[in-house]
């Protein structure tokens, strides 16, 4: 499984950027796709997940009502779009996968930073 994510940037406070995440490898229509953040010196957290077959999705309370996670089947590529974007979103971004079976995320991409102004 090959995760390539982009889209990160700098936005003011109160912005919007899009993240993308280009999945190939597999056939992931029994996989979780996810995004998750980090800050140095702090744990990677969860930000927001979907289930690739019928797109049930999963938000982590700080991010709920602003972000939304979506996925393109044609293209493999799930995205985040995120909104009403505050410094406190400033972090490495990275999206992952795991089988529906597992129950950690064991595929990887590399991050993308995101950086908010005040």
């Amino acid at each position: 499984v090959q995760l390539q994510a982009s889209g990160g940037g700098l936005v003011q406070a109160g912005g919007s950027l899009r993240l993308s995440c280009a999945a190939s490898g597999r056939t992931f229509s029994r996989y979780f796709m996810a995004w998750f953040r980090q800050v140095p010196g702090k744990e990677r957290e969860f930000v927001a997940a979907i289930r690739w077959s019928g797109g049930s999705t999963y938000y982590a309370d700080s991010v709920k009502g602003r972000f939304t996670i979506s996925r393109d089947n044609a293209k493999n590529t799930i995205f985040l779009q995120m909104n009403s974007l505050k410094p406190e979103d400033t972090a490495v971004y990275y999206c992952a996968a795991r089988y529906s079976d597992n129950a950690r995320y064991d595929h990887w991409g590399q991050g993308t930073q995101v950086t908010v102004s005040s």
